[in-house]
């Protein structure tokens, strides 16, 4: 494979920002092994965002022979107080997390923030020199990517040491590419705005768009085009890894979809950046009186025709699940769960 097809993996959708995109070029010119990552808070049961649109994505990185790693941040977890903020709860919900990544990303590394901070001495002698460059404003402006408010008048001491503890983390672990969500855009730019002074390798950073909720956005939501993601807690809001496919069903078929709306609708976003990412064509069955099937090579095709009101959103529901079930089902299938432990999440989110 060569550099360019290496690059196109990587910028395929959901990705939708590479910064920059002529140091990624000149890293896989350079180093043919680069070091990624991704980290993520151990904070309830995977969803169709969490899991399937980020493995998917981690699997155009190792397609591209990329070295990945899941980072399971289990102390963030406890410091952002999720789970009850229980050290045991976080302890089983990291070994399920682990599990669901290998199934869905094989070849990926997991690392768990306890191991690295046990085995890595000079952790927390780094993390005090970084914090040296970090006034307590900047430490508040990032406390949105624990999704917490900076302007929140309660915010425990742990909490701020969350952001650099994240920037030391991706320094620890002598990384090419850091990756996330957009939400986590703030701490890759503070990483990056910081390392050159410190001397410190400074990674390039690609950040995938997130799914949105299956609920109507927000006024707010729509006039400032950022979308909601989908919820670990909100079990309305999205596609769960253990849903049946009936639940399946009945969540994408009362999900918000206004006919000949393609702005903020969450069933086109999951058509675009899951179901097209797997399948090179979609097929859409409807009876001859309604236009009969119809075959999509792409998303703009369809919603090009969803905007003139030539696929109606029933027909995109019953599309939208039923490849959603070939998706989830194997997955749900092989990923375990104990009912004890499915109680604990369930109780604790």
């Amino acid at each position: 494979m060569d550099v360019t097809e290496k690059f196109d993996l990587i910028a395929k959708p959901p990705t939708e920002e590479i910064v920059t995109q002529d140091e990624l070029m000149e890293l896989l010119k350079t180093n043919s092994k680069p070091k990624h990552y991704i980290g993520l808070e151990i904070s309830g049961f995977l969803h169709l965002g969490s899991l399937i649109s980020t493995g998917f994505k981690i699997n155009d990185f190792i397609k591209a022979g990329i070295n990945c790693t899941v980072f399971l941040a289990d102390w963030h977890t406890l410091i952002n107080d999720k789970l009850g903020g229980d050290w045991d709860t976080i302890s089983k919900v990291s070994k399920y997390y682990a599990d669901a990544f290998k199934l869905v990303c094989p070849g990926v590394k997991i690392v768990l923030g306890s191991e690295l901070y046990d085995t890595r001495k000079d952790y927390w002698f780094e993390f005090v020199k970084f914090t040296k460059h970090m006034s307590l404003a900047r430490t508040m402006r990032t406390l949105t990517i624990m999704g917490r408010s900076e302007n929140e008048e309660k915010v425990d001491l742990a909490k701020l040491l969350y952001p650099p503890m994240q920037a030391v983390d991706i320094h620890s672990l002598d990384l090419d590419i850091v990756h996330a969500g957009m939400d986590q855009r703030k701490i890759h730019m503070l990483v990056r705005e910081i390392f050159p002074k410190m001397k410190w390798k400074v990674p390039i950073a690609v950040h995938h768009k997130l799914l949105p909720g299956l609920s109507e956005p927000s006024d707010a939501s729509k006039e400032s085009k950022i979308l909601g993601k989908m919820s670990k807690t909100d079990p309305n809001s999205g596609v769960f890894i253990h849903d049946s496919d009936n639940e399946i069903r009945s969540k994408i078929k009362k999900a918000w979809c206004e006919e000949g709306n393609t702005d903020n609708n969450p069933l086109l976003e999951i058509t675009k950046h899951v179901i097209f990412h797997e399948f090179n064509e979609i097929h859409v069955e409807r009876p001859e009186k309604f236009g009969g099937n119809v075959i999509y090579m792409d998303s703009s095709q369809l919603e090009s025709d969803f905007s003139q009101k030539k696929l109606h959103p029933s027909d995109l529901k019953q599309m939208v699940g039923n490849y959603l079930i070939k998706i989830i089902s194997p997955i749900r299938e092989k990923l375990t769960i104990s009912d004890e432990l499915f109680k604990t999440i369930k109780k604790s989110i």
